[in-house]
């Protein structure tokens, strides 16, 4: 009877809480990325006591972000083993969790930090090897670099690496996610779009803009 009685107060709480965000029902897809919320006293990897700003108060009366915090540290440490120190992986990581605090600035603080932490988990997948890499595809550029891109298809939304290859420039990689387009795949990252049908691609990369085949 307590712990009925205990169980319906806390539901209440979270009814009633302004800070608790609706919970949103993960797909199929989404299912390995998140963890399933059962509790909803799950704690962040960080000391709540000592919480600063928006964004950690939220996560830490937020279930879904507070599991989302403790598989990002899971991966984090399963992933930097594998980046090479010249990468700087604590710095960026330091980097990251300053951006995501940011998202206080974000017209959807929730939604933005939601969309933060996946992209960061997604990404640090990738860096740290952590996917099966699945088989290269080249695009010819003409007189701008060649463009080779990984689609990680089994990433929910699907991610692409594309890889800049020019005796110039040396390589340059860029991390981008598929996004909704009326034909073709389209996929956007930052100050970059590439945006391919039937074997043939846009793209644009801050202020450039061209065209690449696949190659054959």
């Amino acid at each position: 009877m307590q712990k009925t009685i205990l169980l319906g107060c806390l539901v209440l709480l979270a009814a009633c809480s302004s800070t608790v965000a609706t919970q949103i029902k993960p797909t199929q897809a989404d299912s390995e990325l998140v963890v399933p919320v059962s509790d909803m006293h799950v704690a962040p990897t960080f000391d709540c006591a000592k919480a600063q700003g928006q964004v950690e108060t939220l996560i830490c009366h937020d279930a879904e972000l507070a599991q989302l915090d403790r598989l990002m540290e899971q991966i984090y440490k399963a992933a930097v083993v594998n980046i090479p120190a010249s990468e700087q992986p604590k710095a960026t990581q330091r980097g990251w969790i300053k951006g995501r605090n940011d998202c206080w600035k974000a017209q959807d603080v929730r939604e933005c930090t939601l969309q933060n932490y996946k992209g960061r988990i997604i990404e640090l997948q990738i860096q740290g090897g952590l996917l099966e890499v699945p088989p290269a595809v080249v695009f010819d550029c003409g007189h701008h670099p060649q463009i080779t891109a990984v689609f990680y298809t089994q990433l929910d939304p699907v991610t692409a690496v594309f890889t800049f290859s020019s005796e110039k420039m040396g390589e340059q990689q860029l991390q981008a996610t598929n996004v909704r387009s009326g034909s073709g795949a389209k996929y956007q990252g930052r100050n970059f779009e590439f945006w391919e049908h039937q074997g043939e691609a846009s793209v644009q990369f801050f202020d450039d803009s061209y065209r690449c085949k696949l190659h054959k």
